[in-house]
């Protein structure tokens, strides 16, 4: 007979509520300190949305009001070493972070004015929000993307789901590094829909890392209420369908927050974590903006004044008359204090101009500064040994494979810097991983070989918020085309976080990717990314072509602060070339590209696998042509004064490429070419490349649809005229 058992989660998920007895057990400072943050928040953002109406803000306002006590009752439980990110709705967040972290001991907000630091944070979180360069980023963050590591904001994200992987990153640095430090994310009921927010609570609870997602339910994403958006619309749900715990709250009563942080934290250092939080509030505007949500027509008046009616800021100050604890004068004091603090922040960025305010020229960032701090200037690297193999007397090498060399120097690199990690798929099985490179690491050093579920996006952000906490992470992606999974935080995230956040800190980063067109492996598993990186600056781009050079760009790459990718080709990993017999320190020049072969007829330019097939088809046409093996390919750190010098040398140049021709770098590479010595050229850019298809199963189509010895021959014919040998 059938039988039907019901399972329960193996993780607590618990509703957690206060009454009048825990008001009345609060200590009395902390409740109008509580109190006074969020007076000051609710204040602030009410000024931010003044600006914004006399054209002072460039960009949204996403005001959170209504929401004071959630972020108020979270931060209760954060000392400054914990790290908090939150979405494009940050400011109560992030302002009440920034006040605590220079708020003094014992500081009374009815009696004491704020100090000039804590005037000082409430402007630079003004001037940012305005675009100005008073501001905690330059100005080039705005609202949604704010940093301030000394106060543990290591960066908010204004992309759905993107900051829940970079604090399961703050995490996991805090939990290798043993600090004792927590990190919370904060993310709205939208958020809780998004890919990335189930891969990072899951590589965090895997790990057990000591992250709180603190889900804030105002019940609309936009416009859309949160039962058209799931069908469980309980969110602390997730946690235990995770295997952590789950609580629920009232985000409209700043002790119940309190309370679920007080135990989402204990929950952390006594069991470990993550934990869920959820926290059900409403905000009283629109997505953005000073106008209500009735106004657009997706909720009723009726249903805001209800909410209304429990405004955590009016509750409260009846609640502490009726203890006894504020009068009707403390307050009336509170908001005039506040009020201060607010309208000294505005008038330092505003000045009047006839009847209307402006900001003054001189608060506007340098606009020649445009594209400062994309990435850094790699001053890091200055004091490193550079090798070249012909610097090494060659009985001083031995020969060694592709991949050995890099399980060698990556382990090598993990002995000499504990700060390196390694995160990937399989990388913790299979004698190294899908490829071997991680079998070094994995013999000496297992506990820092972090394997990762099928989730690229998830682990690409882990990965770039353990970087910007402290560690200096390799990530593995298995195919090229996967880089198209974790896009948005290749891309998004990574790529932009230096330049967005104003610049000055390093983003240590590594993403090893595994290329390979050749092996019939399909249109999903065959792509190289090279063209992708090209398009977001931020990325440096490395194409070892020999086991020397993979070691010593592998070095630089993990000594270097900016991100960097590794290129790695399958059809070279078999290949054997000699290395020093016992240096795995040396390093590679990033930006340095190398003469493979000197020639006078034209200029071949490629990379990788395809160094050998141009030699090998230049030996059988006698076409004189000098070959470069750019190895650095990021078009704003190409080898250009290497590239210049030999097109001024042969007047012809090809761009070699193996890879389909849509994502191929060469109409970038010939648009530089064209701009910087075009008076030089006698022919044409040619570009060698491969199909408009992307690579197929079928052997025949699969070789058709990648650069090859035919295609450059015809390509070296129509530069010389040369027919050679075939």
């Amino acid at each position: 007979m059938v039988q039907q058992t019901s399972i329960q989660p193996s993780a607590p998920w618990l509703r957690l509520d206060v009454d009048e007895s825990d008001w009345k057990a609060a200590e009395v400072s902390s409740l109008v300190r509580w109190y006074h943050q969020m007076l000051l928040i609710r204040r602030f953002e009410e000024k931010v949305l003044d600006l914004a109406n006399a054209g002072l803000v460039h960009g949204p306002a996403h005001a959170s009001i209504g929401q004071e006590a959630t972020a108020v009752g979270a931060m209760s439980v954060l000392g400054t070493s914990d790290r908090i990110n939150g979405t494009h709705r940050a400011h109560h967040q992030v302002l009440a972070k920034l006040v605590n972290a220079r708020t003094p001991t014992g500081f009374d907000p009815i009696h004491d004015a704020f100090s000039p630091d804590m005037q000082g944070s409430v402007r630079g979180l003004m001037a940012e929000i305005m675009g100005l360069n008073a501001g905690y980023c330059g100005g080039r963050g705005g609202s949604m993307h704010m940093r301030d590591d000394a106060s543990g904001i290591p960066g908010t994200s204004a992309i759905i789901g993107g900051n829940l992987p970079h604090a399961a990153g703050y995490a996991l640095a805090d939990k290798l590094q043993g600090n004792g430090n927590i990190s919370v994310a904060f993310f709205g009921d939208g958020t809780m829909m998004a890919g990335p927010a189930y891969e990072a609570m899951n590589i965090a609870a895997l790990y057990r890392l000591p992250v709180i997602f603190f889900a804030e339910n105002n019940f609309y994403a936009v416009s859309t209420h949160v039962n058209e958006q799931t069908r469980e619309t309980r969110l602390a749900s997730r946690g235990p369908m995770l295997g952590f715990r789950g609580i629920e709250c009232d985000g409209m009563d700043v002790v119940a927050v309190h309370h679920a942080m007080r135990e989402a934290r204990r929950t952390i250092e006594e069991e470990g974590g993550p934990v869920l939080v959820e926290a059900l509030c409403y905000r009283f505007l629109h997505q953005s903006g000073a106008r209500p949500g009735s106004e657009f027509g997706y909720r009723t008046r009726a249903e805001e004044d209800a909410w209304k009616a429990r405004d955590p800021l009016v509750t409260m100050a009846a609640r502490l008359k009726t203890m006894g604890i504020l009068d009707a004068a403390d307050l009336a004091t509170l908001d005039q204090r506040v009020m201060e603090v607010v309208n000294t922040a505005a008038d330092s960025l505003t000045e009047m101009s006839g009847n209307a305010l402006r900001i003054p020229d001189h608060l506007w960032p340098n606009a020649d500064e445009v594209d400062n701090q994309i990435r850094g200037d790699l001053s890091e690297l200055k004091n490193e040994r550079f090798l070249e193999i012909e610097d090494v007397p060659p009985a001083e090498t031995r020969p060694v494979k592709f991949m050995v060399a890099a399980s060698e120097v990556i382990a090598r690199a993990m002995e000499q810097d504990p700060r390196i990690i390694i995160m990937g798929e399989d990388v913790h099985r299979l004698r190294g991983g899908v490829s071997g490179a991680t079998k070094g690491a994995l013999e000496r050093w297992p506990e820092r070989v972090l394997a990762m579920p099928i989730a690229e996006n998830g682990f690409v952000g882990v990965a770039l918020g353990a970087a910007l906490c402290g560690l200096r992470p390799i990530v593995e992606i298995m195919f090229g085309d996967f880089c198209l999974v974790a896009a948005d935080q290749l891309f998004n995230a990574v790529s932009k976080v230096r330049h967005m956040f104003g610049g000055g800190f390093p983003v240590p980063i590594v993403v090893r990717v595994r290329v390979s067109p050749h092996t019939g492996y399909g249109s999903q598993h065959s792509g190289d990314p090279s063209g992708l990186f090209a398009l977001y600056p931020g990325w440096r781009i490395v194409v070892p072509t020999t086991a020397f050079d993979y070691i010593g760009l592998m070095n630089s790459a993990l000594k270097c602060d900016d991100p960097v990718v590794v290129i790695e080709h399958v059809e070279l990993f078999p290949s054997e070339g000699p290395v020093p017999t016992d240096d795995r320190d040396y390093c590679v020049r990033l930006g340095k590209a190398k003469i493979v072969r000197a020639g006078s007829a034209c200029t071949l330019l490629t990379s990788a696998s395809m160094v050998a097939v141009a030699g090998q088809v230049v030996e059988e046409t006698g076409v004189d042509a000098e070959i470069i093996d750019l190895r650095s390919l990021d078009p704003t750190g190409l080898d250009w004064p290497l590239v210049e010098a030999s097109i001024r040398k042969t007047n012809r140049v090809a761009v070699v490429e193996q890879v389909q021709r849509g994502l191929s770098l060469g109409g970038r590479l010939t648009q530089e070419i064209q701009d910087r010595v075009f008076d030089y050229l006698d022919h044409e850019i040619l570009h060698v490349t491969g199909s408009l298809s992307a690579p197929v199963v079928s052997a025949p189509l699969n070789r058709a649809a990648l650069g090859g010895a035919d295609k450059l021959k015809a390509a070296l014919r129509s530069l010389t005229g040369v027919s050679g040998q075939s």
